[in-house]
């Protein structure tokens, strides 16, 4: 007797202004210089949100951070003196970067109740998906939201008016007054000052990217089996991906759509990990062979060191200076069912804490850095950050470099790298190691690693030394 699959829940129903409200307390979070990941987590639990509500506030808030400067520039054009409350100001920029999404990225119109009462079924791990809305839709659920909050119930009707006129400006030309630099890029002048400066002849494409959502990308597990049997269960789940051809990526699959971490298929079995293409090339460029003494200097959340463990049995010693990252570690490795790992906490820059003095045959430094290669999946980076980090995280680049190449053995391997597309923390560091270290030898490396879709990829730099025997 044949049973039939128990039907799945319904979808959740929840009315767009609640998911708005939500996300304009994010957006208020990150303006006041809290980062979104730390954000989120803290504001849904107080707010007892739901996953599915979870994934809407934070997909329309990417969205707005990835607008925030084209709606400063409209909401400046509609209405320029400051508007107060802060919370009524955060619900208008969210509003109206959705409304002024570009046309290739803006929601097919949809309409009515449909949209009114039920407007995101977002699933949690899958956040940068938004339904379609029409214009109508958004404007209007931007005045009911007014009500959730005390300081903008007496807003409605200002709002409503407010947004209606950015409906008419919302396609400024290039030469119009709303156009400045950071309306047109959606990034700080200084930041796409310095993207200009590095590359001449690339940097608008750059820019541009960080506006679009990142695919998820996937690595399967060495040790659980190949990468054609993982595809083989995602196409069975109903999940379809495309396997890279490019070095370094063996491993990798990138699925065609996101998807909650859930549904992949034995996920929890440690079959698969999530990992962007350009990180899984650290652990083959590396290449740790069994029973090399290895050090991931910066390893939270584990997943070059779990990819090195994956693809032999090397003696890895996993630092972080965070107790509650470095717990993560350990939490990766054991889901993908390897090898136990050394795990520790303490600054990399402070060997005498920590070292026990025995050389490392292959050191990674994937060092603390801009994180300005990752902003299509962190868009809160490019406000957070301000130009005079770079020089000081560049500098603490130094300092790591520095105090680690001791460490390595003659003829051993030191991997540095870095998510960032600027210079001060690639190329610039690079060079400069070599200056300072007579017994480096720069060996074969990608070097930087601009954002691209073609292989799908993050921003990323790679540079390899090995330390001569004699200096």
């Amino acid at each position: 007797m044949s049973h039939a699959p128990p039907p799945r829940p319904a979808p959740e129903r929840r009315p767009l202004h609640v998911d708005l409200r939500a996300a304009a307390d994010l957006l208020g979070c990150v303006l006041a210089g809290q980062s979104l990941a730390g954000a989120l987590p803290r504001l849904a639990q107080a707010g007892g949100w739901s996953p599915a509500q979870r994934g809407a506030a934070q997909a329309l808030s990417f969205e707005a951070l990835r607008g925030l400067g084209r709606a400063r520039a409209l909401l400046q054009a509609v209405h320029p003196k400051r508007i107060k409350p802060a919370e009524l100001e955060q619900l208008l920029l969210v509003s109206i970067a959705l409304l002024s999404t570009p046309a290739a990225r803006r929601p097919a119109p949809g309409g009515g109740e449909e949209h009114q009462d039920a407007h995101l079924r977002l699933r949690a791990s899958a956040p940068d998906k938004l339904p379609p809305y029409p214009d109508h839709t958004l404007v209007s659920q931007a005045v009911q939201a007014c009500a959730l909050h005390a300081k903008t119930r007496h807003a409605r009707g200002f709002v409503n008016a407010l947004l209606r006129r950015v409906q008419t400006e919302r396609a400024f030309a290039p030469k119009s007054p709303l156009a400045t630099e950071e309306a047109i890029h959606n990034h700080p002048s200084w930041w796409i000052a310095r993207v200009r400066a590095a590359y001449p002849e690339a940097w608008q494409e750059v820019l541009a990217l960080a506006a679009e959502p990142a695919a998820m990308t996937l690595r399967v597990n060495a040790r659980w089996g190949s990468r054609a049997d993982y595809l083989a269960r995602l196409r069975a789940a109903g999940l379809d991906a495309e396997a890279p051809d490019a070095p370094g990526l063996a491993h990798a699959l990138v699925l065609r759509r996101a998807v909650p971490v859930q549904e992949l298929p034995l996920f929890e079995a440690g079959a698969v990990s999530v990992q962007d293409s350009s990180a899984q090339l650290a652990a083959w460029l590396l290449q740790a062979g069994a029973g090399m003494r290895v050090l991931d200097a910066c390893a939270a959340p584990g997943g070059k060191t779990a990819h090195m463990l994956e693809l032999a049995d090397c003696d890895v010693l996993a630092l972080d200076q965070d107790a509650q990252r470095a717990a993560r570690i350990g939490d990766t490795i054991a889901r993908l069912r390897l090898p136990a790992a050394r795990i520790a906490v303490a600054d990399a820059r402070r060997p005498g804490t920590w070292w026990d003095g025995q050389p490392f045959d292959r050191i990674l430094l994937d060092a603390p850095c801009s994180a300005s290669g990752i902003v299509r999946r962190h868009p809160d980076i490019r406000w957070l950050r301000q130009d005079a980090d770079i020089a000081a995280l560049a500098a603490q680049q130094t300092e790591l470099l520095d105090a680690l190449w001791p460490l390595l053995a003659p003829g051993g391997w030191l991997l540095y790298a870095t998510c960032s597309v600027f210079p001060q923390e690639g190329a610039d560091q690079a060079a400069g190691f070599l200056r300072r270290h007579g017994d480096a030898l720069a060996l074969a490396a990608p070097g930087q690693i601009l954002p691209g879709r073609s292989p799908e990829r993050d921003g990323f730099f790679y540079a390899l030394f090995a330390k001569r025997s004699t200096a």
